[in-house]
């Protein structure tokens, strides 16, 4: 055998480039969705013979083609099924309170989300990870039958330790609990939280954690960036913060988090359980599942909505409620994003909305984490400035939180950020909310951060020296996987 390949050894390279350059390519052409990313990848396959293959199967697929179980929801009976259904809205509801343009953008979301709006809820906004992992400490100790966490970062440190000893001591009084933790996102610390956990007999996994093996290769690029805690069923935390020490004291980075009661309480239990399930194979079904509504009664607000997104059938759908945003606001679009990286469609549905008038607001942290990415950002400002939106880098601390207003009506938070990996690669979980009043705690959350902050402006990015912009559109290169 190998004498034979010692002769034959440049016909059988011959006949491997040609046969996995083939079947790259094919897939490529067939399931990009971009003419400039399908000819860039055939191109880097064809001019790269095997390499340009084996780069493509790593980070080149961008679906994971997995059974839908959302039509199952094993925690959801038919009892259940119909206390929710009180909570629906009456046709023409959110137009006779919010008006027209608001009423078609809860019919896109209908259409594309797969997640009914739904009144009833509550929210509250936790401002900093002091205040995040008390709530959910307390949450989890007051747990009775069950807990599941979804989150991409669950460091073992100070932060990650307590909510750890938390869910151990639950699981120890009977409770049910299930940790589901990225698998790029448990290295971020060393030995791994899972393993503490594990140790102490709570159930974890690592999603897509199969790619260490190689079972799960092409989806190596894929990750969970949701941050999801469901207790009793009843209350569910969800937003942009991962459990970290990073996160805590006054010194420590900016994030917000969510605290949320009521119907949609089963819609974000419904996708972790369904994430749940595909990595593990185990269904949540037994009754310490089930779901409760909370106190608040039917058409009450808020009226919120879950956005689960990711690289399956729910591909872009955060991508499509923002694009349906930007075009139905009237007044205002306020954004804080620390990765603020669109592609060209968002970025022209912003620019359009200024050019009608809309006062549209960017804030960026200046002090970012990633410095690339930063650098990256800083390339593409230029091409929403010179349309009139207005953008602010932030003082302080780095701010990880993702937040979102429209005419101070409905408000966009969630774990997404404005970057093609949360808008295309990511397992997304955001909420849109109908509600002026907590629209407006979220508008004043931003113009918080808005204090003291810098102005960015077409001039100042013009005046830059030449090879710091050119360092910059480099780095945007590379944008779509940053």
């Amino acid at each position: 055998m190998f004498e034979t390949l010692q002769s034959y050894w440049p016909e059988v390279l011959a006949v491997l480039s040609i046969g996995m350059g083939t079947i790259a390519a094919v897939h490529a052409a067939m399931t990009k969705r971009e003419v400039r990313s399908a000819i860039g990848w055939v191109g880097i396959i064809i001019l790269s013979p095997i390499v340009g293959a084996l780069i493509y199967a790593v980070v080149g697929v961008n679906r994971i083609r997995r059974k839908s179980i959302l039509q199952r929801r094993p925690h959801r009976h038919e009892a259940i099924r119909r206390v929710l259904s009180q909570f629906s809205l009456p046709a023409g509801e959110v137009e006779r309170q919010f008006g027209r343009p608001m009423a078609a953008l809860k019919v896109l979301g209908d259409r594309v989300t797969g997640y009914s709006l739904s009144s009833g809820n509550s929210l509250s906004i936790l401002s900093s990870g002091d205040e995040t992992y008390d709530a959910m400490a307390a949450a989890i100790e007051g747990a009775r039958r069950s807990i599941i966490v979804e989150t991409y970062i669950f460091d073992r440190d100070a932060a990650g330790l307590r909510i750890a000893d938390c869910l151990i001591a639950a699981h120890r009084r009977g409770v049910e609990v299930r940790v589901l933790v990225d698998a790029v996102g448990a290295r971020y610390s060393t030995p791994s939280i899972l393993s503490y956990l594990k140790d102490a007999g709570v159930a974890t996994a690592a999603f897509n954690g199969k790619v260490i093996l190689g079972l799960r290769l092409p989806y190596a690029n894929l990750r969970t960036h949701r941050k999801i805690m469901v207790v009793d069923g009843a209350v569910a935390f969800a937003g942009g913060m991962n459990i970290r020490e990073g996160f805590m004291g006054k010194d420590g980075a900016r994030d917000t988090h969510f605290r949320l009661t009521g119907p949609a309480v089963a819609d974000l239990l419904a996708v972790a359980a369904e994430d749940w399930i595909f990595e593990t194979g185990e269904e949540l079904k037994s009754d310490v599942w089930n779901v409760s509504v909370g106190d608040a009664g039917p058409g009450t607000p808020s009226f919120v909505r879950v956005i689960a997104s990711g690289p399956d059938t729910n591909l872009e759908c955060n991508h499509k409620v923002l694009m349906g945003a930007f075009s139905v606001a009237e007044r205002s679009i306020r954004i804080v994003s620390p990765y603020f990286l669109p592609d060209n469609i968002l970025l022209g549905a912003l620019a359009t909305a200024a050019r009608r008038g809309v006062a549209v607001d960017i804030v960026v942290p200046s002090q970012n984490n990633l410095a690339i990415v930063s650098r990256a950002m800083m390339a593409q400002f230029d091409q929403i400035l010179k349309d009139g939106c207005r953008i602010w880098s932030a003082k302080g601390p780095f701010d990880h939180s993702k937040l979102m207003t429209i005419d101070g009506q409905w408000s966009f938070i969630g774990s997404s950020n404005l970057d093609s990996r949360s808008l295309r690669l990511n397992f997304e979980v955001d909420l849109e909310v109908y509600d002026p009043h907590f629209a407006e705690r979220i508008d004043a959350r931003i113009a918080a951060s808005r204090e003291g902050a810098e102005e960015i402006t077409l001039e100042a990015l013009r005046h830059r020296p030449f090879i710091l912009r050119l360092f910059d559109r480099v780095l945007w290169l590379g944008s779509p996987y940053l």
